[in-house]
């Protein structure tokens, strides 16, 4: 009788370590279940983080010092690109290349009205373009764009007026495959 409740204790503890393992096992699994749902949305998050610095970038970015119009144009104006400083930054990008940050790819002026045929500036024929196309360092990537003012210096008859367009800043950032 002693043999037989000595198996029987020895059967009860059994089931007991069977049972707080699986318990254990149990909950570890919870664990596991609980860390993939909270942390499965973090890859989207940090695009979507990205998407949205790089719109702010687009915003911003008519408003920087190497772009704006300041008082140029008479008073201070917001969301306005002096087309002069784009043209002259153009010619001096390999000191800004990085500048705007590492996910920038290209930062592209582009008139949008008046209408016109699509010409790329360059020192021969500007004024007489409507895209600048800053630089390009590996693919275009995604644009994010914003509506500017693009101002300049024109002259008709000998006579120096502001000439102000329509125009969108174009921001292109890298896309997924280089993450």
């Amino acid at each position: 009788m002693v043999k037989r409740l000595k198996i029987k204790g020895q059967m009860k503890i059994q089931q007991m370590a069977f049972m707080l393992m699986a318990i254990t096992l149990f909950f570890i699994l919870v664990g596991l279940f609980a860390l993939t749902w909270r942390f499965a949305g973090i890859k989207e998050s940090a695009l979507a983080l990205e998407e949205k610095n790089t719109m702010l970038l687009a915003t911003k970015i008519a408003n920087s010092p190497e772009f704006s119009c300041g008082n140029s144009f008479g008073g201070s104006k917001l969301n306005c690109i002096d087309a002069d400083k784009a043209m002259s930054l153009k010619e001096n990008i390999n000191y800004y290349i990085g500048f705007w940050g590492k996910n920038v790819n290209n930062i592209k002026i582009e008139t949008v009205f008046p209408v016109e045929a699509r010409k790329d500036c360059t020192l021969s024929n500007y004024p007489d373009c409507n895209v600048i196309d800053l630089f390009e360092k590996g693919t275009q990537g995604l644009p994010y764009w914003n509506f500017v003012s693009i101002c300049q210096k024109s002259t008709d008859e000998g006579r120096l007026y502001d000439k102000c367009v329509l125009g969108k800043v174009f921001v292109y950032s890298n896309d997924d495959e280089e993450k």
